[in-house]
């Protein structure tokens, strides 16, 4: 599918570090998903829709209905990226998301009406027991490669998850690659990690050796190559699925 926008160099937006793999830099902005004009249930057809925060906060709630809030959260997010949801489920007015927080997993309830709605076709599959991440467009095989993951110690864990950022850090070479994609799951095992909450990404590295290997802290590494390609093609929003 086509994107409304593209990877915007002269637009960067200094954010902080990049939770559990600490990749500071700069938030170039990604490509977007096309807008939905779909009424029906979501998930279903041609791709998965996004819903992205229209106002500083959204409320978030356990059922749908409810007359009080589980809780707010701010947007743009930590790291300066518009906030963003997957959405599961439509049920009128009502959207079931799955949400960045721990557990990984976890769903809310949102209204329709303070976000705006997007669709896309992408999605990305990573395959631990083979090394290799896969991107499609629906059914179409797009561009796939070998991956590093997590260590025994700080696995990387399976689970459905979406891109919640795109962060630029300042040295390709150095330990985070080209770009790094925040993930809305957290490490199972760190609960904080260099300052941040232990929240999973896919980055990039220029280091071939360490590709088909488990050497993570629990994120995917991927070439810098394939993490371009990504940051230049893929959306925030897009599902990303860490099989088991």
């Amino acid at each position: 599918m086509k994107f409304n926008g593209y990877l915007a160099t002269a637009a960067l937006v200094t954010v902080a570090t990049l939770t559990g793999c600490a990749a500071s830099g700069t938030q170039p902005a990604p490509p977007r998903a096309a807008a939905s004009t779909a009424t029906g249930q979501a998930g279903t057809g041609a791709g998965v829709e996004v819903a992205t925060v229209r106002g500083p906060r959204i409320a978030v709630y356990q059922r749908k209905g409810a007359s009080s809030p589980w809780r707010e959260l701010a947007s743009p997010n930590d790291y300066g990226a518009e906030r963003v949801f997957l959405v599961e489920r439509r049920d009128g007015e009502w959207l079931r998301v799955l949400l960045p927080i721990r557990p990984n997993g976890s769903t809310g309830w949102i209204r329709a009406g303070d976000v705006t709605l997007a669709r896309t076709t992408h999605r990305a599959e990573v395959d631990p027991a083979r090394f290799r991440f896969t991107v499609y467009d629906g059914a179409r095989v797009l561009r796939t490669g070998k991956v590093a993951t997590g260590r025994d110690g700080t696995p990387t864990p399976p689970g459905r998850y979406f891109f919640t950022e795109l962060v630029r850090p300042p040295d390709p070479h150095g330990p985070y690659g080209a770009y790094a994609f925040g993930l809305s799951g957290f490490s199972p095992t760190l609960k904080s990690f260099a300052g941040g909450p232990g929240q999973l990404a896919i980055h990039g590295t220029d280091d071939a050796a360490a590709l088909g290997t488990q050497v993570s802290h629990g994120c995917v590494r991927v070439g810098n190559a394939d993490i371009t390609w990504m940051a230049e093609n893929l959306a925030i929003g897009t599902p990303v699925v860490l099989k088991g």
